[in-house]
This record gives C-alpha cells, structure tokens and sequence, in this order.
C-alpha cells in the first residue's frame, strides 16, 4: 500500500529526516511515534509532496511517487486528516465533503452515518464547528476522496476525552471495516489498543519498530523515545 526507503528532506540547510524507512500493509494500521519536533509531520509532508525529499523513494503500491506533485498523491489513494484539520473555514458543512468527493464506496450518507453529529451541523460553516466536530468534519472529508490509505496527523489532539473516545470508535470502524491507516497521535496507549504495528522516530531517524507484543515486551521504549 506504501513504502517509503531511504526518506530524506530539510528545511532550508536543516536536514530534518535521515533515511526514513517504513510500510503499511493493505488493511494495516500502522502508527508513527515520537516525541514532538522528531520529524513525524515533515515526514507526512514529505510522502505528500508538500515538502521535496532529497532522497529515498515514497511508493504508493507499484507506482514511485516521490516528490509527486499532492494533487497526484491523492488521485494514487491517499487521504489525508492534516495536523490542526484545516478544514474550509468559510464553507458549510456539506460543501466541505462534497469539495473533496471522488466515486467508490465512501459518500456523503455513509460519511454521515459514521459521525451523526455533522448531520445536525449541515449548515453551519468550518469555523463555526466545535473542535471536535472539525476534526470528524476533517476525517470524513478524507474519507470522501475514497482513500486506499488514509493518513492522520495528531487525531486527537486538543480534543476533550468524551470527543477523543468518540474519534478512536469512529476510527476503530474504519478499521474493521478494513480501511489501511497510517496515524500519528500522543496517546500510545489508546494507539496500542488501536493498532497494528509502531514506528518509532527520533530525530528523524527509525530508532524502532514493531508489534504490540514488541512494544511491551521492551517497556524502555516508551521512556526512551516517547515520554517528554
């Protein structure tokens, strides 16, 4: 579903990622690790084109889509819930979905179905939505571009607990549904009950990865790599 080896990029003369190296399964979820400024966005950046890898290759199944321009790393199946939801301020809810729509199975009534609370909140504009409901307006807004992967950056954070647990059911159906996910978010243990296998970053670099039968079987990662 993607491969990324080798991934390298930089801010300016910053070199941030060093030879990222990892994969996500089809119907895998796989979560990226690491404290804040390790380099877990800017390599979500980097597979989405929106920053230049200066080296490594970023596959989406066979096709070699490093430093594709985002436009066509969509069209190649990746939908992505950015970091702060960014969803349209000044559109409605229903314009939100509909702007991003492409043909398969996700549409507007399953979207939904998934999160009722957008279905009260038609007409209300993005910047009149709650956080929380920005975020499941963000979700479902990937959703309805019918990823083969969807990718999400900090799902829960600033969320209150009653809105977090409502996004891990909300992505726990996803998961039993068999959609493949890649996630980045601070609650390891919500993220070790919800996925499959970890990546751990630092400092731009892969220090670990594995299952969650690895991961607590070597509980030194958590305070090595994890807590602040």
């Amino acid at each position: 579903m993607l491969r990324v080896e080798g991934l390298q990029a930089a801010y300016g003369e910053s070199q941030v990622l060093h030879d990222i190296a990892f994969e996500v399964a089809e119907g895998e979820v796989v979560t990226l690790l690491g404290r804040n400024g390790m380099g877990k966005t800017t390599t979500i950046n980097t597979i989405f084109g929106l920053l230049p890898a200066r080296a490594g290759k970023v596959w989406i199944g066979d096709a070699d889509m490093t430093n594709a321009a985002p436009h066509r790393i969509a069209r190649a199946g990746m939908g992505l819930v950015p970091e702060g939801r960014q969803v349209f301020p000044t559109l409605d809810v229903r314009e939100n979905l509909i702007a991003m729509a492409r043909p398969g199975n996700w549409d507007f009534a399953k979207v939904l179905a998934l999160f009722p609370r957008l279905g009260e909140r038609l007409g209300n504009k993005g910047n009149q939505l709650s956080g929380g409901e920005q975020q499941m307006l963000a979700i479902g807004r990937a959703l309805m571009t019918n990823p083969r992967l969807m990718v999400l950056d900090e799902a829960t954070e600033g969320l209150a607990p009653l809105i977090r647990d409502e996004i891990w059911a909300c992505l726990s159906q996803l998961k039993e549904a068999g959609e493949s996910i890649l996630i980045i978010d601070k609650n390891v243990d919500a993220l070790t009950r919800f996925a499959d296998r970890h990546v751990v970053i630092e400092k731009g670099q892969v220090v670990w990865s594995g299952d969650n039968a690895a991961l607590r079987s070597t509980p030194d990662i958590k305070e090595r790599f994890l807590h602040v």
